[in-house]
Formats: C-alpha cells, sequence, structure tokens
C-alpha cells in the first residue's frame, strides 16, 4: 500500500492546532484541512434550518443533505480557507457564537461523524495535507505516517481566550470561560483519543514558533515523509 504523504494534528478545542496546522501546511508546500470546519458549517446549517441538534436522525439528513466544501482562501480578508455550505460563502458565519455553542452537539451523533469522516478521509488521501481535528489520527487516518496529539491546559486555553478576546475590546469572565472549555472537553472525549502510536506535545510553554519548529524536526526524521 501506499501510505499518502499526510500529517495529522488533533487535540482540544483552543490547542492551537490549527494555528500549528496552518504554519506546517505552509512550510511544507502541503494543503491545510482544518475538518473541524466541515462540523461547523454542518452546525449553522442544523441553526438556519431550525434543527434540534439534539435529534440523531434530523442531523444526519442535513449531513447527508447539505453540500459543505473547502477552498483555498478567495478574499484577502484574514481567512485560511474558504467554505462552502450549499453554494454560499460560510467562512466567517461558522464562527459565530451560537455556532461555537452547538458543534458539540450536532456532531456528537455516530451517523453524522461517520458521513463527514468519509469526506475527510477522501480529501486526506489525495495526499500532501496537513489535517487538523480530533480523531484524525486514531479513526479517519489511521494510516497518516505522522501524528501529532497537541495538548494544552483548561488554565492555558482559557488564559489565552480572554486575552484575545481582551485584545479586540471584548470581556468575558474568565471563571465561566474555564467552565465552558471544561464542559466541551467533557463532551467531546468520546472522539478525542489520541493514536497510540501519536507524537504527544504539551504546548502549554512553548511558542507556536517553537511548537512548530518541533514539528518540523519531527517531519525531518520521519522517513515516510522523505
Amino acid at each position: 500500500m501506499i501510505i499518502p504523504r499526510v500529517i495529522t494534528i488533533d487535540g482540544p478545542a483552543g490547542s492551537g492546532k490549527s494555528t500549528l496546522g496552518a504554519n506546517l501546511a505552509t512550510q511544507l508546500g502541503y494543503i491545510y484541512f482544518d475538518t473541524g470546519i466541515m462540523y461547523r458549517a454542518l452546525t449553522l446549517a442544523v441553526i438556519e434550518a431550525n434543527c434540534d441538534p439534539h435529534d440523531a436522525v434530523a442531523v444526519t439528513q442535513l449531513a447527508e443533505q447539505s453540500e459543505i466544501s473547502v477552498h483555498a482562501p478567495t478574499q484577502n480578508d484574514g481567512r485560511q480557507y474558504t467554505i462552502m455550505l450549499d453554494g454560499r460563502d460560510v467562512t466567517w458565519d461558522i464562527r459565530q457564537q451560537s455556532v461555537e455553542k452547538t458543534v458539540s452537539i450536532a456532531a456528537a451523533h455516530p451517523s453524522v461523524r461517520q458521513i463527514l469522516r468519509a469526506r475527510q478521509r477522501a480529501i486526506g488521501m489525495q495526499g500532501n495535507v496537513v489535517m487538523v481535528g480530533r480523531d484524525i489520527g486514531s479513526i479517519v487516518i489511521p494510516e497518516a505516517p505522522l501524528k501529532i496529539f497537541l495538548d494544552v491546559s483548561i488554565a492555558e486555553r482559557a488564559r489565552r481566550r480572554v486575552d484575545e478576546l481582551t485584545a479586540r475590546g471584548e470581556s468575558i469572565d474568565e471563571a465561566q470561560l474555564t467552565e465552558s472549555i471544561r464542559v466541551r472537553d467533557e463532551r467531546d472525549r468520546h472522539v478525542m483519543q489520541p493514536a497510540v502510536d501519536a507524537v504527544h506535545i504539551n504546548g502549554d510553554t512553548d511558542t507556536p514558533a517553537q511548537t512548530l519548529a518541533h514539528v518540523l524536526q519531527l517531519v525531518a526524521n520521519c522517513p515516510a515523509l522523505r
């Protein structure tokens, strides 16, 4: 079997895996694919259809019917990609707080994950791609030659989010945010088990540049990627 040139990066929400994935893809000349955006796009469809995100049958039907595609950036507005939902650009719409609060519920249904995982795998198997998500190395592309699991403590993730919002002139209760992250981690735990052969990286203390340098060294030492 010819193994595609694919690198997977998994980890909890807010761990910095998207930043790492985007920077790594740029360095390698690979495609960057944040698989979580497919779940966000579906969740937006769920919200717009006034569908109960807890209704597995209804959400599964939307997953089957919705056309979700990911493309290179089509506008110079800071986006890392363009995501289309049924022919409509929803790149920024999927970042709404309503989507953020609902995505873990809509994405939890096994039938939904099965549908979107198949689409993600089809993209990954084309090769030359950095795939970021929760279960990419363990379930979607288990044969990937290099799998990273980036972990960051809840306290550090909350601190970073507070700093980000403060810089944008927004305010948020750090205690409430910390609890929100903890609840989401618990909700996502069933799809967030690292692959047995994943390289674990603790991102609490390293800067994004230091983490990227670490992973680039892992890439250089991975024979399957040469």
